[in-house]
């Protein structure tokens, strides 16, 4: 296991966010991308009295979490679950409101980690990319059955590809001679489609159409639309949440969630804002907060975070 894997981003920063709603007793706080348990670990270590429930649709992680909680025993309850599906989790446990939220978004550093599950460009693997290796189709599926004009639309939508209509033809010409299996030969169609002068900028050149392949193999953007609110919504008031995102999607989905919740709703020119339109979050960040150089040094995959957070101020309008 490489170190990389064991530094959670911009932890210190995110318990420090949290800290104002954890410290009471009797605190609940919900990692909704429980992963391999890093930020887990530092919130229970953090704040005695709160109890953690943590998410992760992938049974490996949950796996090796269980391990790595298991020194806290029952204040640590563990879920095989997508983290839009915080409000039955929740239900099933009896929990009516929680104190605090952490999403952590993006791969696992254990996924990217481990060839076989196919997320990383780097290395040859197949292409499979579901974070939850029971249910769904995999990227190789998605790359040999989808319609071209859908494929363009993805790598578009979900990786801010200028080149999607280039790799998608090339993708389609391919795919007629023998289907895609591995990440190898779709990075090197990638590297022959694109024009050089694209290729000199930025990284490797296969970085955004393999970021659209996961959001779509995952459905992750839907998701995040889905959670967001609701994990506001399952806030108590003064209880906070924190999202880290890593590409700009992600970061405007939980933007305009945040925005929305803090600000007001009146219509204009009234003298006095009725209570059922006034906010219902206080923003804790100005714009989203990035990782400090020092971070960034120490752990390369913190360099793209973006983080946001936010705190209950107000129960809903009935």
């Amino acid at each position: 296991m490489s170190q990389s894997r064991h530094v959670p981003v911009m932890l210190q920063r995110c318990l420090d966010l949290l800290a104002p709603a954890l410290e009471r007793p009797g605190s609940v706080v919900v990692d909704c991308t429980l992963g391999l348990g890093g930020h887990s670990e530092a919130l229970l270590a953090r704040f005695p009295e709160a109890r953690l429930v943590a998410l992760d649709r992938d049974k490996e992680a949950l796996r090796l979490s269980t391990q790595r909680l298991a020194p806290f025993g029952e204040r640590a309850t563990l879920v095989h679950a997508v983290y839009d599906e915080l409000p039955d989790v929740l239900d099933r446990l009896g929990i009516a409101r929680v104190q605090g939220v952490l999403f952590d978004l993006g791969v696992s550093s254990m996924q990217l980690d481990e060839a076989e599950r196919g997320f990383a460009y780097a290395q040859d693997a197949p292409l499979d990319m579901r974070m939850d290796q029971s249910t769904g189709i995999g990227a190789a599926e998605v790359l040999n059955t989808y319609p071209p004009g859908e494929l363009v639309r993805i790598l578009r939508a979900y990786g801010e590809e200028k080149q999607a209509k280039r790799i998608v033809a090339a993708i389609v010409r391919e795919r007629a001679k023998e289907p895609f299996a591995t990440s190898a030969r779709l990075v090197e169609l990638i590297r022959d489609a694109l024009p050089q002068a694209v290729k000199r900028t930025g990284g490797n050149p296969a970085k955004r159409t393999f970021q659209a392949l996961r959001i779509e193999v995952n459905g992750e953007l839907g998701v995040l639309e889905r959670a967001v609110p609701a994990a506001v919504k399952a806030l108590a008031v003064g209880g906070r949440i924190a999202v880290l995102s890593y590409h700009s999607l992600e970061d405007r989905l939980v933007k305009q969630v945040f925005t929305a919740g803090a600000t007001a709703t009146a219509p204009p020119g009234l003298p006095v804002v009725p209570e059922r339109y006034q906010p219902r979050l206080k923003l804790l960040t100005r714009g989203a907060e990035l990782p400090t150089e020092e971070e960034v040094a120490e752990n390369r995959r913190a360099a793209p975070a973006r983080l946001r957070g936010a705190e209950r101020i107000r129960e809903d309008a009935e």
